[in-house]
């Protein structure tokens, strides 16, 4: 049975900030950030030790980047999307790049207050990936994302490791792994059967 596509979630690996200089949009209530960097990063741990995972530069080639929203722990609140010209998202050799104009509301307004006082420092973001061109490594034990299919939105977090994104990852690594491991023991028998009939048409 061919393992679903869900929408996962993950922590950036380095927070976004304010910038003064090369903003993206003439505003004054101006963030940016990288989404996501290459990797290979520490996903999580399990009881067999750390979990690594890893994007390929060309796996935002041809991703659905139409309509990405900016929110605060991916509910409530739209703070500022792709669709009305207030959020860039896109690759760059660095990693997933995001930079948004967060002046068009109260509440988005609040949002940059929040992130330029240190308040809110961290981001995540959602994306579908693309589980059939995905690879795990077992001699690295690291998931290599060779597609993504669409990146849904980059939000603001108080605390990226939060409960929700521990079970999401551990849900998907563990789809993952058993789908690896089925395919290695079905791989593994047809080899031995291939060799009992090798050794049996030598008798």
């Amino acid at each position: 049975m061919p393992m679903k596509a869900e929408r996962q979630y993950r922590s950036a690996v380095l927070p976004f900030f304010v910038a003064e200089q090369s903003k993206r949009f003439e505003t004054d209530f101006y963030v940016e950030g990288f989404a996501a960097r290459y990797g290979p990063y520490k996903l999580y741990e399990d009881e067999g030790g750390a979990i690594y995972e890893a994007f390929e530069r060309s796996a935002f080639a041809e991703t659905d980047f139409s309509d990405v929203i900016f929110q605060y722990n991916h509910t409530g609140r739209v703070f500022a999307r792709g669709s009305n010209k207030t959020l860039i998202v896109e690759p760059q050799d660095s990693g997933l790049f995001m930079a948004a104009d967060l002046g068009l509301t109260e509440a988005s307004r609040q949002m940059f207050e929040e992130i330029r006082t240190g308040l809110v420092t961290k981001m995540s973001w959602a994306f579908l990936p693309d589980v059939k061109s995905l690879v795990f490594d077992k001699s690295t034990r690291t998931f290599v994302h060779r597609k993504i299919l669409k990146v849904f939105d980059v939000s603001a977090v108080s605390f990226p490791a939060n409960a929700d994104t521990e079970i999401n990852t551990r849900g998907f690594c563990n789809g993952v792994i058993a789908k690896t491991l089925e395919e290695y023991r079905r791989r593994e028998l047809k080899k031995r059967k291939l060799k009992l009939l090798l050794e049996v048409m030598k008798r």
